[in-house]
């Protein structure tokens, strides 16, 4: 079974095959027929960021991989298990040594590259206490007990990791955007509370007709520009990065049939035949769905509440360190005044008893008493 070839990395990768579709390839509106404006035959077509904090390292080593002939061949035919289970990894063998050279360089360079990561997070965190299993975890997608060469352990390595991290990577977006769209509400409700009665009615009946504009779109596909214009003051861009991933899964979920996250030209070709295909799509945007309950958004308040009362037990901490510190200054500074003081009293008292004061003209004015004390002892 033939694979598409637009996005041989993505078949490494185990990534979705459409996410650069959604993005970069326009739809006309019978849904037949693909537009090619402003594409080049031959153009290489920027791949989307796979979020991963490797995904440089990761692409290099995949675009060094697939100047290799043969294990191009490869990788083009290989099947979802033979990737998963390190098949294709024991292929690096048979590369040509440029190849193997380069990703000998690769590997040097993103070890070094970890070192200086993880000797700042040491640095920073030296006060606290390190936590070494999150450290060691930088290290995850190669083997870092061999820094100096490339071998099919690391690329064994690098595919498990980032299969791993992919298919945890969406879930962890989603929370993401749910807490930040509960922080946006906490927000909007706590700024309520600060306003009058009549105010308060004009913010809300504001905040209903954004809404309300927001919500006044046509049935769409996609490009979201149509729901999302940073124009707008209405409209929120994170909100429509959400949307995006959101159609990705969706595309994936309807295309991919085995779920091995991969699409073929068969699964393709069976999505164009489906009746959702050719008609207009009931997709519901966020703002048609609840993102949370009430019970959730307390729960997410009562978590933000107590951060807040954590942080102010540390800054009034901090804050009476500050005074205790700064009285103990005061203090030093107070016996570093009296002992100046000590010192400028004792040296005057000294000079005053080794130096008498002399008389008119300049000379000394012997008393009489002391002569004859003179006298008597010679």
């Amino acid at each position: 079974m033939k694979r598409l070839s637009v996005l041989p990395q993505q078949c490494l990768l185990l990534m979705t095959c459409l996410l650069m579709a959604l993005e970069a390839v326009p739809i006309d509106i019978d849904k037949t027929k693909v537009k090619a404006e402003g594409h080049v035959e031959g153009e290489k077509v920027e791949n989307p960021d796979t979020g991963l904090y490797y995904d440089e390292y990761l692409r290099q080593v995949i675009d060094v991989l697939e100047t290799d002939k043969h294990f191009r061949e490869k990788l083009q035919t290989a099947d979802i298990e033979e990737i998963k289970s390190g098949k294709l990894s024991r292929e690096l063998d048979l590369v040509s040594h440029h190849v193997r050279t380069r990703l000998d360089e690769l590997k040097r360079q993103e070890v070094a590259r970890l070192r200086m990561l993880i000797k700042a997070k040491m640095d920073s965190v030296q006060d606290t206490g390190i936590d070494h299993q999150a450290l060691l975890k930088q290290f995850e997608h190669l083997n870092h007990q061999n820094p100096d060469t490339f071998e099919p352990k690391d690329l064994d390595m690098l595919i498990k990791a980032a299969t791993s991290d992919l298919e945890n990577y969406d879930k962890t977006r989603h929370e993401e955007f749910k807490k930040y769209e509960m922080m946006k509400e906490h927000e909007r409700r706590e700024y309520l509370k600060t306003l009058d009665e009549e105010k308060r009615k004009r913010e809300e009946s504001k905040f209903e007709e954004m809404k309300k504009k927001h919500g006044d779109h046509p049935k769409v596909h996609h490009p979201l520009e149509k729901v999302y214009d940073p124009k707008n003051e209405e409209d929120d861009m994170v909100e429509m990065e959400e949307e995006r991933l959101r159609m990705r899964e969706h595309v994936m979920n309807e295309v991919d049939i085995n779920k091995d996250r991969l699409v073929t030209l068969e699964e393709f070709l069976r999505a164009t035949e489906k009746k959702e295909f050719l008609e207009p799509d009931s997709w519901e945007t966020l703002d048609q769905q609840q993102l949370f309950t009430e019970d959730e958004l307390k729960e997410f308040e009562n978590h933000i509440s107590q951060q807040e009362d954590e942080l102010r037990k540390k800054a009034e901490e901090l804050q009476k360190q500050k005074e205790e510190l700064q009285r103990q200054h005061d203090q030093l500074q107070a016996q570093k005044q009296e002992l100046q003081q000590v010192v400028k009293q004792m040296e005057q008292k000294k000079l005053q008893q080794g130096s008498p004061p002399a008389g008119p003209g300049g000379e000394l004015k012997i008393q009489p008493r002391s002569l004859q004390a003179v006298k008597g002892h010679n």
